[in-house]
């Protein structure tokens, strides 16, 4: 077929597995090649804080395995990092002094694990500190995960969570240590932030809210976790303090960055026959009034797919409103959309129960559009949303709220 005759994918995850699935399945019969810095094959990431953390199986994770490249004639380099993309010469210049033919070039390079200062050594685990961002993380910090073991946990967010689940799993005693008054407060809000709270105290996790971190410090034998209400004793500290987009290599590369490297609708950046998709690139949100980057599995996939698209010539816009799950505790969170300030919440159940939905409704969207949801238990209710938020539309607050509602039938009487 017509269109560029190489591609190259940077990034060794999610992304850059869907855009070369997604060349192929469209019949582009070009070379593509994916560069990876990290020695692994291209894998997924959430099993990292979930089951793999929990029992190491890699079965599971790799994303384009060797045989299906051989077959789709995909090469695979790991262990390399991509220095800079260089429109002029067509390639894209490899650490090891050699470059690839790029045609069109996919900037998947993901994000990194936030470093906290004073938490110990830039190698954390050297101080038995320890982040959590890609396999060779889950690898080191797995066998401090032990019976008997104390792990404190640095910040109640969703990949907090996940590894205090997995070291509850593996026998160990969890604190978690949250600065703000309740665990996800700035993501779904205290209202909701207080409900999750509550599966982490059910489970026998010692949360801590507003317990600031001042450093971590070893006394003899001991690891101690300073904060602001006293010291944490600890074998081992898990920091989950967010992420920082890699944008090095764009910026290098002259490509426009601020926050994230910036793209357009078509997931463009802002040079010709470059693309950004997944956690590193910002896009442009009018439900968020303006641009987000956002860090999610569903996220990297979708974007990945209308790059690859656009890649090969195609009129393709990515305007999906996003969608990440959690699973904690015995239960499964899912949110979609995005929430902004103003936004009414309509609950669908109890926030005390077992299973509950959040709406978010109006506020910078406008009138009665739904914007979001949040869910606990709540697949159906979140599969519904979906259909709200890209009708721009909602239902009435009451059936909403009434959970022996058919949300479904009430959404075909919309059409």
């Amino acid at each position: 077929m017509t269109g560029p005759r190489a591609v190259v994918l940077v990034g060794g995850g999610q992304a850059s597995a869907v855009a070369a699935r997604t060349l192929r399945r469209r019949g582009y019969d070009g070379a593509v090649v994916v560069v990876a810095d990290e020695p692994h094959r291209p894998y997924q990431r959430p099993p990292l804080s979930k089951e793999y953390l929990t029992a190491g199986d890699s079965s599971a994770l790799e994303l384009l395995p060797q045989a299906w490249c051989a077959d789709n004639a995909v090469e695979v380099r790991t262990g390399v990092r991509a220095l800079k993309v260089s429109s002029a010469d067509g390639c894209v210049v490899l650490d090891d002094g050699s470059s690839v033919r790029a045609d069109a070039v996919l900037l998947a390079t993901g994000a990194r694990a936030r470093r906290r200062p004073g938490l110990g050594a830039d190698r954390a685990d050297d101080d038995g500190v320890y982040y959590l961002r890609s396999r060779t993380d889950a690898d080191r910090l797995r066998p401090r995960l032990a019976p008997g073991g104390r792990v404190v946990i640095i910040g109640g967010g969703f990949i907090g969570g996940e590894v205090a689940c997995a070291a509850l799993a593996r026998g160990s005693a969890v604190t978690v240590l949250e600065a703000g008054p309740v665990p996800l407060a700035r993501a779904v809000g205290p209202r909701l932030g207080a409900a999750c709270a509550r599966l982490q105290w059910a489970a026998g996790v010692d949360l801590r809210v507003d317990t600031a971190v001042q450093g971590v410090r070893r006394d003899g034998g001991r690891l101690l976790v300073v904060t602001s209400r006293g010291e944490v004793e600890a074998d081992a500290v898990v920091a989950g303090v967010g992420a920082v987009p890699n944008t090095e290599l764009a910026a290098d590369s002259g490509i426009e960055v601020d926050g994230g490297v910036l793209v357009d609708d078509r997931c463009r950046t802002s040079q010709d026959r470059v693309f950004a998709a997944g956690d590193v690139a910002s896009q442009p949100s009018p439900g968020a009034g303006g641009r987000i980057r956002v860090e999610h599995f569903d996220n990297a996939s979708r974007q990945a797919a209308v790059a690859a698209r656009n890649i090969l010539g195609e009129a393709v816009t990515y305007d999906e409103p996003h969608w990440f799950w959690s699973d904690q505790f015995g239960h499964n969170l899912q949110h979609i959309g995005h929430a902004a300030a103003g936004d009414r919440m309509v609950v669908r159940g109890s926030l005390d129960g077992d299973a509950w939905t959040a709406f978010f409704i109006g506020g910078s969207a406008g009138g009665d559009r739904m914007t979001a949801a949040f869910a606990l238990d709540g697949g159906d209710d979140i599969a519904v949303a979906r259909e709200l938020i890209s009708m721009k539309v909602t239902l009435a607050d009451d059936i909403l709220a009434d959970p022996g509602a058919d949300l479904f039938a009430a959404i075909e009487e919309l059409a």
